[in-house]
């Protein structure tokens, strides 16, 4: 069950600004793995305890088209234990291109964590993140606690044994269409601060997402999308390449929260792809069904997501 009194105890709406993270790159599976580091730090909020040894650190695993930097609203509210957030494999800082199998992203993020050392972790992932982190789970026990899963890109057993392709040459997705290139993240906000989903994302969360988004263009002027839209299409495109991953989530045996947002279709992209039953097969799984949030919900409400990890954490 989520522990209120921890939430409170844990996530304080008063806390101090936290430093700027520190970035470092892992080699993993022959790519650069970018990863933000935040250390623990002390008396940052009367809410929040001392740091000791014993708070787990946090990792954090993004969705699709996105960064690790989107999760500095939610990590600035747990200046007591370590943080990392990962920029997985073709997205933000790390290197790799297309992705053609998501349990080489899993891959990727166990072999970090194995680099850094780090054990019994709390996983905290959103939407292919949130898969990721399950998968990393179910393939390496040790190195996570627990998991809260906000709308885990995880659907019903048919959705992996249909053969129909999902996209082709000839019909790819609509992100491999996205506008690459930006004279400055200024540009970027003023060009999606009115368009779904990004007009639902908290002031913070956007901007975060905007600046973090965008890498110096190759051409020397100007910027572009940190995630190209060749690897955000080939995501979606591949989503079906771990059928075992509901298998894999039978074997987790550790506490695994799944947040679930309004279900509505699957061509909605601001409803909820999780399948309602994803936590009854997990041996500890509780489900929080969450109907008034989309599948964005941590950007939405970071302050809200925020309290239900300190409420898994207890």
């Amino acid at each position: 069950m989520i522990d209120t009194v921890g939430a409170m105890r844990l996530c304080g709406g008063m806390t101090a600004p936290r430093p700027a993270p520190t970035t470092r790159t892992y080699t993993v599976n022959g790519i650069d793995l970018a990863v933000h580091e935040w250390q623990a730090i002390t008396g940052s909020s009367p809410l929040s305890p001392a740091h000791n040894p014993d708070m787990p650190p946090l990792v954090f695993a993004h969705a699709t088209g996105f960064h690790g930097r989107v999760f500095d609203a939610i990590i600035e509210q747990f200046p007591a234990h370590p943080a990392y957030a990962i920029d997985l494999r073709g997205h933000g800082q790390s290197g790799g291109g297309p992705i053609k199998d998501w349990r080489v992203v899993a891959s990727d993020v166990a072999e970090f964590l194995e680099q850094a050392q780090i054990t019994g972790a709390v996983g905290i992932g959103h939407s292919m993140g949130a898969h990721t982190l399950l998968q990393v789970a179910a393939d390496h026990p040790q190195a996570l606690g627990r998991l809260v899963l906000f709308d885990p890109v995880i659907l019903p057993p048919a959705y992996y044994t249909s053969s129909e392709a999902l996209f082709t040459a000839d019909n790819p997705h609509p992100a491999s269409r996205r506008k690459r290139d930006f004279a400055s993240p200024e540009a970027m906000m003023e060009r999606f601060r009115a368009r779904d989903p990004y007009r639902l994302f908290a002031a913070r969360v956007f901007e975060d997402y905007c600046r973090h988004g965008l890498v110096p263009a190759a051409s020397g002027e100007g910027y572009e999308l940190a995630c190209a839209p060749e690897v955000e299409a080939s995501v979606y495109a591949s989503s079906r390449s771990n059928g075992a991953i509901l298998e894999a989530a039978r074997t987790v045996a550790l506490p695994v929260l799944v947040v679930r947002a309004k279900a509505s279709s699957l061509t909605d992209f601001k409803s909820s792809p999780t399948w309602p039953e994803l936590a009854a097969i997990l041996p500890q799984g509780e489900d929080l069904y969450r109907p008034d949030r989309t599948h964005f919900h941590p950007f939405e409400d970071p302050e809200d997501a925020a309290r239900i990890i300190a409420g898994m954490i207890g």
